[in-house]
C-alpha cells in the first residue's frame, strides 16, 4: 500500500508549468504502480509507471557493474524521437518520471526534478510489497 500524505497534483502541475514542453509527469512505486500524475491520460500514466519498474530494475543491474557503486539507480535519461524520458529515484520505493518534448532543456529538467524529489519525500512513503501486499 502506498502511503501518500496530502495531494501531490499541485506539485506536479507546478513542475510542468515551470518547464516548457512537458507532456506527462508520473510518481510511481518501485513495483510500477502509479501514485500521482499530471498530463496525459490515466491509462497512459499506468503504462508509463509499469514500464518504469522494469527500467529502474535494469538501471540498478547495470549500476552494480561500476566499481564503488551501491547499485541504486539515481537517474536515467532516454533520448527518443520527439523528446526525452527522465526517471529519477524519489525516495524509498518511489520514483519520479517525466516525459518531455524536444524543446525541454535536459539540464533544467534534471535540476527541477531534483528539487521536486526533495518536496515529494515529505509527502510520500512507498514501503516494499511482499506477496502482492504492502509491508
Amino acid at each position: 500500500m502506498i502511503q501518500q500524505r496530502g495531494n501531490m497534483d499541485w506539485m506536479l502541475k507546478e513542475l510542468a508549468d515551470g518547464l516548457p514542453d512537458i507532456r506527462q509527469i508520473v510518481v510511481l512505486s518501485a513495483d510500477g504502480l502509479r501514485i500521482a500524475r499530471h498530463g496525459g491520460d490515466p491509462d497512459g500514466a499506468d503504462r508509463l509507471a509499469a514500464a518504469c519498474a522494469g527500467l529502474q530494475s535494469l538501471a540498478a543491474a547495470v549500476a552494480t557493474e561500476l566499481e564503488h557503486s551501491d547499485g541504486r539507480m539515481q537517474m536515467v535519461v532516454i533520448e527518443i524521437t520527439g523528446g526525452r524520458f527522465y526517471l529519477m529515484a524519489a525516495g524509498a520505493g518511489a520514483y519520479l518520471a517525466v516525459l518531455a518534448g524536444e524543446i525541454a532543456e535536459p539540464g533544467l529538467v534534471g535540476a527541477r526534478m531534483r528539487d521536486m524529489v526533495v518536496r515529494i519525500g515529505a509527502h510520500l512513503t512507498a514501503p516494499p510489497r511482499h506477496d502482492g501486499r504492502a509491508g
